[in-house]
């Protein structure tokens, strides 16, 4: 297998882009990673878009790719298009890994975008309950289950119903407080305003103890990566070697396996070489702030236990020891579904190079996104852990 690192990456800011269409988006992204790269669309040998609901919001269900690629002057080369959940993005980058990796292609440019916000809320809602079992989801909330309620108890419960009562609702709204402060630092986020955890505790309760400002928002946007093949000609931009890519999906209802995100954490770190004491800086999928507080453990950034030690001692902060989320995370960047894995990775990107201003790690050298998408039985429908080093 060959080394592939990124050259280029490009990301729009995420929130609710009324006025724009995907195509415009789109178009953003992919122009701001081909000029951070300095490659021409000519050198592109292949593109691999993640997008995880426009069949349901635009009714576009397929050549999704080629439809919002249409200006960018890429048309002609292959194009897959991905679909994996919230991890579509993370899952185009993980195939456009592999084609560089392999040999079969040296440049290539990977895509994750969404338009989730439409005049009918209804559409959006569906296509959230989308990432789920909807067998399942009408098994238990019955047939016409489409209500936010809804969709945010259930798609953002990525963990066993008892961990959300496992921690305090004050360690909870402290993950929020976190990852809006480093939002307020992010032109990109979709919220770029600090909360205090009062306001985290007095809004709405969805479920348990989560309330909403403990919950990403849904939001519309784009972003780009060029991975090229070490050893390909100069690039304008310093290249950031991509070291492991996992791809797994759930268990289902087999409890016997290993969980899935386990499994894929403990893939990464063999391949990579690497251990939790070696990063520098995480990116991982922070549907709520229960979903942020599991993933330490899952990650082994601290002993079962012992999550909710590493937000009162403000260690995953930007200037603590093992910052988590620097971009505000899927609670303040924002989580356009099928573009999230894709941005993780941008700001990684950004973060090694040390570009990010007020929220850059110093002396960043190694990184990790964790990216998971849609819920089936007992466990995710899939997740993609990327590690990266400079």
């Amino acid at each position: 297998m060959r080394e592939v690192s990124i050259h280029g990456a490009a990301m729009t800011r995420f929130g609710k882009h009324v006025a724009r269409t995907a195509r415009e988006l789109v178009e953003e992204a992919v122009a701001g990673a081909l000029n951070d790269a300095g490659v021409q669309p000519a050198s592109i040998q292949g593109v691999y878009v993640g997008n995880a609901s426009s069949g349901i919001v635009s009714g576009q269900e397929s050549v999704r790719g080629q439809v919002v690629l249409r200006h960018t002057k890429l048309l002609g080369v292959p194009i897959v298009n991905v679909e994996n959940a919230d991890a579509s993005g993370s899952t185009a980058l993980h195939l456009g890994w592999q084609a560089v990796a392999s040999g079969a292609q040296d440049c290539v440019v990977v895509l994750g975008y969404e338009k989730l916000d439409h005049v009918d809320r209804a559409r959006t809602f569906r296509a959230v309950n989308a990432t789920l079992d909807l067998t399942e989801l009408a098994d238990v909330f019955g047939p016409d289950a489409r209500d936010e309620r809804t969709v945010l108890m259930d798609l953002y419960s990525v963990s066993p119903a008892g961990d959300n009562e496992r921690f305090s609702r004050e360690a909870l709204a402290d993950i929020s407080v976190k990852n809006h402060y480093h939002g307020s630092l992010n032109p990109c986020a979709h919220y770029q305003e600090a909360l205090t955890a009062d306001q985290v505790l007095g809004s709405r309760v969805v479920a348990g103890p989560v309330t909403r400002l403990m919950c990403a928002p849904f939001s519309d946007g784009a972003a780009c990566l060029v991975l090229r093949a070490a050893g390909a000609a100069p690039s304008r931009s310093p290249g950031v070697r991509i070291t492991s890519s996992v791809l797994g999906s759930g268990r289902g209802d087999d409890m016997d396996r290993p969980h899935s995100v386990r499994e894929a954490i403990r893939q990464a770190y063999d391949l990579a070489a690497v251990g939790p004491e070696d990063l520098d800086v995480i990116e991982l999928h922070d549907g709520t702030s229960v979903a942020e507080m599991v993933t330490y453990e899952r990650l082994g950034l601290c002993p079962a236990g012992e999550s909710e030690r590493l937000v009162r001692d403000r260690s995953t902060w930007v200037g603590g020891r093992l910052p988590v989320n620097p971009s505000g995370g899927l609670l303040a960047r924002g989580h356009p579904l099928g573009a999230t894995g894709a941005a993780q990775v941008v700001e990684l990107v950004w973060q090694l190079r040390g570009g990010c201003g007020a929220r850059q790690v110093p002396t960043a050298r190694v990184a990790l996104a964790l990216n998971i998408g849609g819920w089936v039985g007992t466990d995710v429908g899939s997740v993609c852990v990327h590690t990266l080093t400079r």
